[in-house]
């Protein structure tokens, strides 16, 4: 995220963008209100978290002035009872409490890369300029007929967007907006993972897409970890 002046263009439009993702990141809760409201039953169980967390933590000194973040990773009971990883990033602005900012299951099969540690057990900054270009793509993907960037990287041929694409009534979305902040590190390996979130409409929170996110070291192929609609 640009460090500009509070009142200029460019963090405006950042702090636009992370606020409406944290209201899509509620839009579930929202959804299940209404089904109370209005005496339906709600659309699934409440959320049990079954063992501990795995946190990832930047150093202190290397989160932004403006706002402190972590990722955890969190085993959930589905609704038919099934232990099910997620992955889960938190952003606290201005010294306010954190608030959940992007989740998603991570796809059967797929396991969370082992992050390069320093010696204190922090992660290891991401390449920014990777991030920018994986989440470019990602957009370029949903918003251009061609379904491919110029960012340099493609998504893989079996990544959720590209099944669930041809499945999509486009007339139904709006062009992405943009995406809400993006939280990653670099990986034992020396590759790259990173977490965001996509979201369409500025007005309407309708859809909005997380991702979780792999690029190999020297790769130019993001491999899918997991990814989910909230609709």
């Amino acid at each position: 995220m640009a460090e500009t002046h509070p009142h200029s263009g460019v963090r405006y439009q950042n702090d636009r963008l992370d606020a409406l993702f944290v209201e899509a990141a509620l839009h579930e809760g929202v959804i299940e209100r209404n089904h109370e409201i209005f005496g339906s039953k709600p659309g699934h169980k409440p959320i049990k978290v079954t063992g501990t967390p795995t946190i990832y933590l930047p150093r202190p000194e290397r989160q932004r002035p403006i706002a402190e973040w972590f990722i955890a990773q969190a085993t959930y009971k589905d609704t038919e009872g099934h232990a099910r990883p997620h992955v889960i990033a938190f952003l606290s602005s201005a010294g306010q409490p954190f608030k959940l900012a992007v989740a998603t299951p991570v796809h059967w099969g797929e396991r969370m890369p082992k992050p390069r540690l320093d010696a204190d057990g922090h992660i290891t900054d991401m390449d920014t300029e990777v991030a920018r270009a994986v989440a470019r793509e990602y957009q370029n993907f949903w918003n251009n007929e061609k379904k491919e960037g110029a960012s340099g990287y493609r998504l893989a041929k079996d990544s959720y967007s590209r099944k669930a694409f041809p499945a999509v009534y486009k007339g139904a979305y709006v062009a992405f907006e943009g995406h809400g902040s993006i939280f990653g590190f670099r990986t034992a390996d020396g590759g790259s993972f990173f977490l965001f979130g996509m979201v369409n409409n500025p007005k309407h929170v309708n859809q909005v897409l997380s991702e979780a996110l792999l690029v190999p070291r020297g790769g130019r192929t993001i491999q899918e970890l997991g990814a989910d609609w909230l609709s």
